[in-house]
C-alpha cells in the first residue's frame, strides 16, 4: 500500500501513526493525527477532506472510502462492494 499512497505526515513533517480495524470482509487503514487546538491550547474541529483505505480480504483490491468515523465507512465500503 504504501507504493500505492501518499505516507501522510504531521506539520513537523514525521511520519502519522496509522491504524489498521479489522471487519468481516475487509481492513480498514487510516491515519491517526493529533488533536487540532488554537494558540490558547482550546480543540479545534479538524481540517476537511481526507480518506481512508479499505484493503478487501478476498482480493487484496484496494480503495478509498471518505474520513468518516470507522463504523459509517466500513458501513459504506459495504454498500459500496453490494452495487
Amino acid at each position: 500500500m504504501r507504493s500505492r499512497y501518499a505516507e501522510p505526515t504531521l506539520p513537523d513533517g514525521t511520519a502519522a501513526e496509522m491504524r489498521v480495524e479489522e471487519f468481516d470482509i475487509g481492513y480498514l487503514v487510516y491515519a491517526v493525527f493529533p488533536p487540532v487546538t488554537d494558540a490558547a491550547g482550546r480543540p479545534r474541529p479538524a481540517p476537511p477532506g481526507g480518506s481512508k483505505i479499505v484493503v478487501a480480504k478476498d482480493t487484496g483490491e484496494t480503495v478509498t472510502v471518505p474520513n468518516y468515523p470507522t463504523e459509517a465507512a466500513i458501513a459504506l465500503y459495504r454498500k459500496q462492494r453490494r452495487s
